[in-house]
């Protein structure tokens, strides 16, 4: 029975590797795109701009990018630490085949907590900017800018979507983690 009994245990070992390696490298993969699309996130367009009245309006070229708003080069470095994070992370849990380190294994679990965190605050800071660009704010004459810069923030959006789901990932191992600990089978 003895014998069963640990075919058992190591198999659920082999599974709780497994998921912990998908969901690491789902993180990664995730953030990793996110990363690009914000990073190449650009678009130009020529605006018409009525100076005088009585004259026909000139058009000026405008160009958005993500290092004009703050919400966005926080979310671009969020998403990139917590990428680089997840790349790390992923190249120590495989390179440790034991697993027998609780010490590492407390110490990446509180890490991933942090880019849970991290990976949070930056889309939710992100998302509520592009709100903003979405319907503007009357109240205080923000306009839209997404009725202009449609591409731009379709890929602003993405990216901030993209973010989440590796935040989504990380948590869920920080989830599984406290259940293991727990002996709460998973």
């Amino acid at each position: 029975m003895d014998g069963m009994e640990g075919k058992v245990e190591m198999m659920n070992k082999r599974r709780v590797k497994s998921r912990e390696l998908f969901l690491r490298f789902s993180a990664f993969l995730f953030t990793l795109v996110s990363v690009i699309l914000i990073g190449l996130n650009k678009q130009s367009k020529l605006i018409p701009i009525k100076l005088l009245a009585n004259f026909p309006p000139v058009d000026v070229l405008v160009t958005a990018k993500w290092k004009y708003q703050s919400a966005f080069v926080y979310h671009m470095v969020a998403t990139l630490i917590a990428c680089s994070y997840a790349a790390v992370s992923l190249f120590v849990l495989s390179a440790n085949k034991g697993g027998g380190k609780r010490g590492l294994a407390s110490i990446i679990v509180i890490l991933d907590l942090v880019m849970v965190a991290l990976l949070f605050s930056s889309s939710s800071a992100a998302g509520a900017i592009g709100v903003l660009g979405y319907t503007g704010n009357s109240h205080v004459q923000w306009h839209k800018v997404c009725n202009v810069f449609g591409k731009f923030c379709e890929q602003a959006a993405a990216a901030v979507g993209l973010s989440l789901f590796g935040g989504l990932a990380l948590l869920l191992l920080v989830a599984f983690q406290a259940l293991g600990a727990h002996n709460i089978p998973n």
